[in-house]
């Protein structure tokens, strides 16, 4: 039987890949913000999926992501997320 643990291991190596990978390719190119570029490359596709897998549930979307439904919608519009009838335009849903 899987546990959290089981889950969140892969997915966190697959997370410092990620940074390792783009740390590399900055180079010598230095950043002031860099928390908060990660931040804004993978909160959105994060948003996007948990949408769909709630079939845009925007109540159970937040709750999964243990944030409230105001910031949800206030996530929406930052990152230009387009939802119509509370579902996610691009991408099928799960």
């Amino acid at each position: 039987m899987a546990t959290e643990t089981d889950h969140t291991i892969p997915l966190r190596q697959n997370v410092q890949l990620a940074i390792r990978r783009y740390l590399e390719d900055m180079g010598n190119c230095q950043t002031e913000s860099l928390y908060q570029t990660l931040l804004s490359e993978v909160e959105p596709p994060l948003i996007e999926e948990v949408l769909r897998y709630t079939q845009g549930n925007q109540s159970r979307t937040a709750r999964i992501l243990g944030i409230t439904r105001n910031t949800l919608r206030s996530k929406l519009t930052r990152y230009d997320i387009p939802v119509t009838n509370g579902k996610p335009l691009n991408g099928k849903v799960w």
